[in-house]
């Protein structure tokens, strides 16, 4: 017997934290697009809730559902084969072999699950649907007083609806994916995405009992995954169901009438989300930006969790429309999963960033390998579009084989360290990580007897020129050489804690890289090359943000990123996609201009977001900021979102933190709790009035503090003052573990 369930199944909980009523998703009717839907997650599964015809459709999707058969073709290029067909001019055949393969066939790629479908017709008429995004509670109500509940428990991998008040005996429908329906399927192109049919999958299996359905899909050669649903029916017109999907194993639930204790999980559940929610906390005084910024950080609970894949384009929400989502919901390592983990860290959900690095260290082995075939060197180095289990897809290889891209991601690897400073993690994976990449980037190095320093066969910067032989550089690109001067940079630091290789040997090779290249117009394409257009993505600009290369303190540096601002304005926007603005927002924050961070952030949330939130990287009215008014969804310009909120209040990449580094001047009350600084330092602040009032640090591991703080005169509280030392406003001062410290305004 189950005591209470029914009653307690759906009951709200307090959770601690910021996010309030006003922050949630509430409309008058159910979303006729399913990248409309009300969306659910735990980084396992994810669901859409929304109304295709005259049903709530719930759109069931499952993160490693992959296709991850290998790209024909893509194992016969090599890059000094591209070298050399570059430089006679003959890109074509390029082309054929590294890009054709991924607008031609269908796979690698990942698939969607299945939907849930319950009939209106038999319920009602739709009165309100909402999200409560504190613990991820969907509620559908009608006219009738029915009362249709969702949510994906956060911790296990299951799902839970529910009816009250349920005059009819509703029974859900398994609608699933279009893989066999006997015809060719439609071939599109990796935007719009081909139909699933194209798969060449077999028939799959749907097997109903009572109150249950389970559904047996094959795919690529020997997998499968299932599809289960169960439900029950209680006194009090109540029904409430579970469901789940499995990769590669039979699917089960358990009976939920001999759960006595938790039966649905709920308090477990609403204990994860109320641990989440209070890791950090904002307070802006700007509506739009406050409600997209929770809206977004509570997609990152849904999408985000240390033992799953990373973050792909759409993560758990794949595409409900009978295609292949858009560019097949693959990892693009470009941008798109960096920007994705961007929040996570000085949001302090470092348990969660983990998933990344995690998963770039289970792959480890598959990236060398390609790095092997490829570039003919040992080291590591990792293609710029892969499957799930690391193997190159192809595309425009100017980014998909970037010879850059693992400097990148070793970033992430830094940033896990340095935000934890948690010592094992740099001994077995942080060190080890930036030795292979420097490893293969000595390999694949070329030493220039005239410029007398090292150089690239080949360079790029992501996505300028698109496609064509023009994409590539015969010298050094910022963005390249910005990654490159990065990693030795960072390798470097984390030598001092002791390697085998030679620390003078590794600071030499460090000083034969040229420097980045800067004009009138601010930092270039390349030495040789302007950047002559608008652009969506902002490649040549990596030294102010996120690399932190340039930075405002220095007047050469100032001036720099001055002059490419300015140069960005003049271009303008029309080339840009969503995520542009997102990121730029970060970069004038690195600048100190919190109005256009602002500006940048408003237009974001205003124009290049669907109802529910999702990013959809064209602008929704029309072309008022870009000439892309498309609007395939993808993830990453959501997080670069709110990660430009936090660069706004607390910036740590330099040698110290600065709170209140780029607020704009109207924002008069801005406050924050918990936002993580590197060195493991957890800052809260606030700001009255105008004036800022007090700045709260607890240190999380110890080491020495030095802050910037926002006012000019202060008082210290929890440390005496011998022990301050106070140079050209950064106050330093050693912390132990655990300790915590206050600055008060010493006007307040």
């Amino acid at each position: 017997m189950i005591r209470l369930f029914p009653l307690l199944l759906f009951v709200s909980a307090s959770i601690f934290g910021q996010p309030k009523p006003k922050h949630n998703l509430v409309f008058d009717s159910l979303a006729k697009r399913w990248d409309e839907g009300i969306p659910l997650g735990n980084g396992w599964l994810g669901a859409l809730i929304w109304q295709k015809d005259n049903k709530i459709r719930m759109s069931l999707d499952r993160v490693d559902l992959w296709d991850d058969r290998p790209m024909p073709e893509i194992d016969k290029l090599k890059f000094r084969w591209v070298v050399e067909k570059v430089k006679l001019n003959q890109y074509d055949s390029v082309q054929k072999l590294g890009d054709e393969p991924y607008e031609k066939y269908p796979a690698p790629t990942k698939i969607p699950g299945a939907a849930i479908e319950f009939d209106l017709g038999k319920i009602g008429q739709v009165k309100k649907i909402s999200l409560d995004i504190t613990n991820g509670l969907s509620v559908v109500e009608f006219e009738n007083g029915v009362l249709f509940n969702n949510y994906i428990h956060a911790t296990r991998q299951v799902g839970y609806f529910g009816f009250e008040n349920i005059e009819e005996d509703i029974i859900p429908n398994l609608i699933i994916p279009n893989y066999n329906t006997g015809k060719a399927g439609q071939t599109g192109n990796s935007v719009v995405g081909q139909s699933l049919e194209r798969l060449g999958y077999q028939k799959g299996t749907v097997k109903k009992g009572f109150e249950y359905i389970l559904y047996h899909q094959p795919t690529w050669k020997n997998n499968y995954y299932e599809v289960l649903i169960k439900w029950y029916r209680f006194p009090g017109k109540k029904i409430v169901g579970q469901w789940t999907i499995t990769n590669n194993k039979p699917a089960l639930l358990p009976d939920l009438n001999v759960l006595h204790k938790e039966p649905t999980g709920w308090p477990s559940h609403i204990a994860w989300w109320n641990d989440y929610w209070k890791r950090s906390s904002v307070s802006i005084p700007d509506s739009i930006l406050e409600r997209q910024y929770y809206l977004d950080m509570y997609k990152f609970g849904c999408v985000a969790r240390s033992n799953t894949p990373p973050i792909s384009l759409q993560a758990i929400w794949t595409a409900d429309d009978g295609m292949l989502p858009p560019w097949k919901g693959d990892f693009h390592h470009d941008l798109n999963t960096q920007l994705s983990y961007w929040p996570g860290y000085s949001g302090n959900h470092l348990d969660l960033t983990a998933g990344f690095t995690n998963w770039l260290w289970k792959v480890k082995g598959e990236n060398e390998k390609w790095t092997k075939q490829y570039f003919e060197v040992n080291g590591l180095n990792v293609p710029g579009v892969t499957t799930i289990s690391g193997k190159p897809m192809g595309g425009w290889i100017q980014y998909s084989m970037s010879p850059t891209t693992s400097t990148w991601l070793s970033q992430h690897f830094y940033w896990q360290w340095k935000y934890s400073m948690d010592k094992k993690y740099f001994l077995e994976k942080c060190i080890p990580y930036f030795d292979d990449v420097e490893r293969y980037i000595w390999g694949i190095r070329k030493w220039d007897s005239v410029e007398r320093n090292y150089k690239l066969p080949l360079s790029s910067s992501p996505e300028y020129n698109n496609n064509s032989i023009k994409a590539w550089f015969p010298v050094y690109t910022n963005y390249d050489l910005a990654l490159i001067k990065y990693l030795y940079g960072k390798y470097i630091e984390i030598l001092l804690a002791g390697t085998k290789r030679s620390i003078k040997e590794i600071v030499g090779d460090s000083r034969l890289f040229p420097d980045l290249s800067a004009n009138e117009t601010g930092l270039t394409i390349s030495a040789a090359h302007d950047l002559g257009y608008s652009h969506r993505h902002h490649s040549a600009f990596m030294a102010i943000h996120p690399l932190g290369l340039l930075n405002v303190e220095d007047s050469l540096e100032k001036s720099i990123i001055v002059n490419s601002l300015r140069h960005i304005e003049n271009l303008g926007t029309r080339q840009w996609v969503g995520y542009s603005f997102a990121w730029i927002a970060s970069i004038y924050a690195r600048a100190q201009h919190g109005d256009s961070a602002a500006i940048n952030l408003k237009r974001f949330a205003t124009n290049f977001v669907s109802i529910n939130s999702f990013h959809l990287n064209g602008d929704q009215k029309g072309g008022q900021y870009s000439d892309f008014t498309y609007r395939p969804f993808t993830l990453e310009g959501n997080f670069a979102f709110a990660q430009g909120i936090h660069e706004m209040l607390l910036q740590s990449h330099k040698d110290f933190i600065e709170v209140f580094p780029a607020l704009p001047k109207e924002w008069k009350n801005v406050s924050f709790k918990t936002l993580r600084a590197e060195g493991a330092f957890l800052i809260s602040a606030k700001k009255e009035n105008g004036v800022p009032m007090e700045v709260k640090i607890k240190s999380e591991a110890g080491g020495k503090l030095r802050i910037k703080l926002p006012f000019k005169t202060w008082i210290p509280v929890g440390v005496e003052w011998g022990k301050l030392v106070v140079n050209k406003h950064i106050v330093e001062v050693k912390m132990s573990r655990g300790q915590t410290m206050t600055f008060k305004n010493a006007f307040e």
